[in-house]
């Protein structure tokens, strides 16, 4: 199909017809072609500037082209960029006791962690690990309606969306469903076949829906009384989005296991799945893998973001950030209300206000976000988002909605 994007001549090569598009379409026809970023400013190939106050989905959280990140990365591949996993490596070794720490200091123990390549693939070890816990007749998980987990097959299946569902049916049997935020319908759910609930601190994809403090308490006290895992999903929520370095902090529970993604990577495509050490061993050699598990090049971007968001006190600038963007929308005559913690929020648009009739003139006012669904704009700029692009961005804001 011929579409204006693929006009520009940077967008094809010499020899290719400009009908002709090279991408599987399950992305539909793309807006913008990219081709420069820097800190939260992103240039088109014509030349055009927008504001990123969605940061590749709270992927980019030091900004484009971070010169520190981009430095680690650079020096790592001009060192060792991979070798298989019958061998250590010193980098993947030296992240995976950071990240360790990291998850010490927020609460949740001792434990060991798995890297991969994606938050869909955290997951997927996460739905291993639940199943060898559990055992043969005990591997049910139970997940919120409205969560999202990945597209995998195994991670579409964990999701609480039906309707996603439907054209890859039938679906991998063994997961279960219940109300976001209502104790009795977890409770419902729990039985004899269960072996994990997986949570989400905050329903990203499902409109930016926090949970409860006292609701994730009240799922930890279940779990624990009836020896089930309690997994929660930081793909989105983890490294300082939320303004904590991890969303289940905010909450105080101590999950048995945790799936990471997006941020920790700056844009360097990494996920890991983190467990507390008596429930990561029952996983055993040849239970899984990944030829790409802790590639020198990957974990070097992590080592190198956690230092960073550590230079920075990350967590801090997403709370006054976000705490001054929050204001800011509140302000805004066409915004019901804000949901969502840090620099994680979804501003809820007045009644007959439509997401796909603002996000795209937004755009063309350049400025980058989403409807994460028909009435609620997600917004997820990198934690180093100054005050005067909050300001900006929100000027574009008033003008598009007035």
């Amino acid at each position: 199909m011929k579409h204006a994007f693929y006009e520009n001549e940077k967008a094809v090569t010499a020899n290719e017809s400009r009908d002709y598009c090279p991408f599987i379409p399950v992305f539909g026809p793309p807006a913008v072609m990219f081709e420069r970023g820097e800190g939260t400013q992103l240039w088109d190939i014509s030349g055009k500037r927008y504001l990123d106050f969605l940061s590749g989905i709270a992927v980019v959280s030091l900004g484009h082209a971070n010169p520190v990140i981009a430095k680690a990365i650079a020096d790592q591949a001009n060192t060792l960029v991979h070798v298989s996993n019958f061998f250590a490596n010193t980098v993947a070794t030296k992240t995976a006791v950071e990240l360790s720490g990291l998850m010490r200091d927020a609460g949740a123990g001792d434990g060991q962690v798995f890297f991969c390549n994606s938050g869909a693939e955290a997951n997927e070890a996460a739905i291993k690990l639940a199943r060898k816990f559990g055992g043969r007749g005990r591997h049910r998980i139970v997940t919120a309606l409205g969560s999202f987990h990945g597209r995998t097959l195994g991670a579409l299946a964990l999701t609480g969306q039906p309707a996603k569902h439907e054209v890859f049916q039938p679906m991998p049997e063994g997961f279960k469903y219940c109300e976001f935020g209502d104790i009795a319908s977890l409770e419902a759910q729990l039985d004899d076949t269960v072996a994990a609930v997986m949570l989400e601190p905050i329903q990203g994809e499902g409109g930016v829906v926090p949970a409860d403090a006292a609701y994730l308490q009240a799922v930890q006290k279940l779990c624990n009384e009836r020896g089930i895992l309690l997994i929660i999903d930081e793909v989105q929520t983890g490294f300082c989005r939320t303004g904590k370095w991890f969303g289940f902090e905010h909450a105080g529970i101590q999950p048995d296991a945790i799936t990471m993604a997006k941020g920790m990577g700056n844009g360097m495509p990494v996920g890991a799945l983190w467990a507390r050490k008596d429930i990561a061993s029952v996983l055993q050699p040849g239970d899984h893998g990944s030829t790409y598990s802790g590639t020198a090049l990957a974990t070097s971007a992590v080592s190198a973001v956690i230092s960073e968001m550590k230079r920075l006190d990350a967590a801090s600038l997403a709370n006054k950030q976000g705490a001054r963007l929050r204001e800011g929308l509140l302000k805004l005559a066409k915004v019901d209300h804000v949901r969502g913690s840090g620099l994680l929020l979804g501003a809820q648009l007045v009644e007959g206000v439509l997401t796909a009739d603002v996000v795209p003139v937004l755009l063309d006012a350049g400025l980058i976000v989403n409807g994460v669904n028909a009435t609620t704009i997600r917004f997820a700029p990198p934690l180093t988002v100054s005050d005067a692009e909050i300001d900006e961005a929100l000027s574009i804001l008033a003008t598009v909605l007035s």
